[in-house]
C-alpha cells in the first residue's frame, strides 16, 4: 500500500523514494539506466492516442460517465508488461469531450487500496468539484464530479491530486484528457476529426522488470521520453493541416519543443492553458513547464510525401531525452481546414486593486520545499482574495543556491501573465493560462482574479514532487 508521506531524505536537492508494491527491489539503483537492450530504438513503436470515454448516459443537458480507478498493466515499452495505476486501467487515461455549457458528471470509483482524488486542471469548477486533497475517495467509495463547463474551449486534463501522494500517483498514470469543445470554435474551420490530435508528452524511469520506478525529485534518471504512454513513436499524418494539443504531463521536466532540424519548422501557435488565443503566432520553438498545455496547427503538406519530421525537445541532453516523436508524411490528401487571423477574445483582467508578493523555495533545514516560509497546511488559509477583484500576484523563485526550478499553477481561474523578470511575456503565455514557469533566482508577474465561486482553492508549483513536498498554499474567495 502507498504510504500517506512516502519516504523522504535529502540530497543536494531533496530526493527521497516512496515505496508501492514490487519496486522495493529497484530502489537505490539511483542514476542506474535501464538495460540498451530492453530499450526499443527511437521511432520504432507507433504512436497510440487515448481512448475516448463514450457516456453511459445523456440527457438534454448532460452527459454521464462512469470510471474506475485502478491498478492495472500497460505494454509501455514492446512486449513488457507495467504495472500502472490509471483510470479505467489505462495509461493515459480515456479523453473525456466536453461541450462548452453542457454539464459533465463523472462518477469515479476508487478501486485501489487507498485514497485518491480527481483533479479538473484548468476547469472553472466550484471548489467542491475541484479535487481538493481533503475530499478524497476512500478505497471501495465513489464520488461524483459535475463540471458545467461553463469556459471556452481548450484543452484540459485530469489527474490525482491525494495528499502528498499527487507526484508518485500521476507519475504512475493517474492522467487524463479533457477537452472542451464549443460551436463558436467549431465554425473557425480549424483541423477537427482524427486531424485533431493530443499528444500527453512526458518522462519516465524503469527498473530492469520495466516496472515504473519512482524516486521523489528523480528528474535527472526519468530519461525515457514518452507520447501517450509509448516511449518516442512515430505517427502517419497525411500531407494536411493537424491541430496538435501539446500537454507537459510530466512531474518536473521542462520541454523545448522544435519541429524539424536547425532551428525549427514554424509551428502556427493557437491556443493556450485556458483556450484559443486571439490570434494565431507563427513559432519555432516553445517551451512548457509542467502541466502547460499548448495547440499548435502544423502543416504538413510543406513536406514531399515520405519525408520523416522529428519533433526534438530542444532541452534534451542525450539522444534518449533530445527528440520526443517523429511524423511521418504520406501523400497530400484533401484539406478544407484553415487558420483564420482571428480566433478567440483577449484575456485583460483589467486594473488591479491590490498586490501580493509569493515566495518559492527550498528549504534547506527541514528538507522541505515552501511557499512563503510554510508548507502546506490544508486546514490554513493562507490569503484571502475578494471575488471580483484584480490583484497583482508577484511570484519569486529564491533558489538560486541550489538552483531549483519551480512553476505556479492557480485552481479555480485562468490568470494573466504581464511579465516575466520584467519582460512582456509572448506566443501561448499571452493568453488564459493556469501555469508559468517561474525562473531561478526570478519572477514573474500575473494578473488574477477569481469572477465565481466563494471558497477555497488551491495554489502550488506544479513541478509536482515539490508540491507533495509542501510547496502548496490555499486562497479562500470571499463575497
Amino acid at each position: 500500500m502507498l504510504s500517506r508521506r512516502g519516504v523522504i531524505r535529502l540530497g543536494a536537492v531533496a530526493a527521497g523514494a516512496a515505496v508501492v508494491p514490487g519496486t522495493a527491489a529497484a530502489l537505490g539503483r539511483r542514476g542506474r539506466a535501464w538495460a540498451d537492450v530492453t530499450t526499443p530504438p527511437p521511432f520504432s513503436v507507433p504512436l497510440s492516442l487515448p481512448e475516448v470515454a463514450v457516456p453511459v448516459r445523456r440527457t438534454a443537458t448532460t452527459d454521464y460517465y462512469d470510471m474506475t480507478i485502478r491498478d492495472g498493466a500497460a505494454e509501455i515499452l514492446p512486449g513488457v508488461s507495467t504495472p500502472i495505476m490509471g483510470y479505467e486501467g489505462r495509461f493515459p487515461g480515456p479523453t473525456i469531450r466536453a461541450e462548452a455549457g453542457r454539464r459533465v458528471v463523472v462518477r469515479q470509483t476508487n478501486a485501489m487500496m487507498h485514497e485518491t482524488v480527481v483533479h479538473l486542471h484548468g476547469g472553472l469548477v466550484p471548489p467542491g468539484q475541484d479535487g481538493h486533497p481533503a475530499d478524497a475517495i476512500a478505497p471501495g467509495a465513489q464520488r461524483r464530479y459535475v463540471y458545467d463547463n461553463r469556459q471556452p474551449s481548450a484543452t484540459l486534463w485530469y489527474h490525482d491530486h491525494s495528499h502528498h501522494m499527487e507526484a508518485e500517483m500521476v507519475f504512475r498514470g493517474l492522467a487524463g484528457f479533457y477537452l472542451v469543445d464549443d460551436r463558436r470554435e467549431r465554425r473557425l474551420g480549424l483541423p477537427s476529426g482524427r486531424y485533431d490530435v493530443p499528444l500527453m508528452l512526458r518522462d519516465a524511469r524503469f527498473d530492469e522488470q520495466g516496472r515504473l520506478l519512482f524516486e521523489m525529485d528523480d528528474f535527472r534518471y526519468r530519461n525515457t521520453l514518452l507520447v501517450n504512454g509509448r516511449p518516442q513513436p512515430y505517427m502517419r499524418v497525411d500531407g494536411r493541416k493537424y491541430r496538435l494539443r501539446l500537454l507537459n504531463g510530466s512531474n518536473e521536466r521542462y520541454f523545448t519543443l522544435r519541429l524539424g532540424e536547425g532551428d525549427g519548422d514554424a509551428m502556427t501557435v493557437i491556443a493556450s492553458d485556458g483556450g484559443l488565443l486571439p490570434a494565431p503566432v507563427t513559432a519555432t520553438g516553445i517551451t512548457l513547464s509542467p502541466a502547460e498545455r499548448v495547440d499548435v496547427v502544423v502543416d504538413f503538406s510543406r513536406y514531399r510525401p515520405g519525408t520523416q519530421v522529428v519533433l526534438h525537445n530542444a532541452d534534451g541532453t542525450d539522444e534518449a531525452t533530445a527528440s520526443l516523436m517523429r511524423f511521418d508524411v504520406g501523400r497530400r490528401v484533401p484539406d478544407p481546414s484553415r487558420v483564420p487571423e482571428r480566433l478567440g477574445r483577449a484575456h485583460d483582467l483589467g486594473e488591479a486593486v491590490a498586490t501580493r508578493d509569493i515566495e518559492m523555495k527550498l528549504d534547506l533545514s527541514i528538507g522541505q520545499f515552501v511557499i512563503d516560509g510554510k508548507t502546506f497546511d490544508m486546514d490554513r488559509v493562507d490569503r484571502q482574495i475578494k471575488r471580483g477583484e484584480t490583484e497583482i500576484w508577484r511570484v519569486h523563485n529564491r533558489d538560486v543556491q541550489p538552483s531549483v526550478p519551480h512553476n505556479f499553477h492557480v485552481h479555480g481561474t485562468h490568470f494573466q501573465v504581464l511579465d516575466r523578470n520584467g519582460q512582456p511575456v509572448t506566443g501561448h503565455e499571452a493568453g488564459r493560462k493556469d501555469t508559468v514557469a517561474v525562473p531561478i533566482g526570478g519572477d514573474v508577474r500575473l494578473k488574477v482574479r477569481f469572477d465565481r465561486h466563494l471558497g477555497r482553492y488551491l495554489y502550488h508549483c506544479h513541478l509536482l514532487d515539490h508540491s507533495s513536498m509542501g510547496m502548496m498554499a490555499q486562497a479562500e474567495v470571499i463575497g
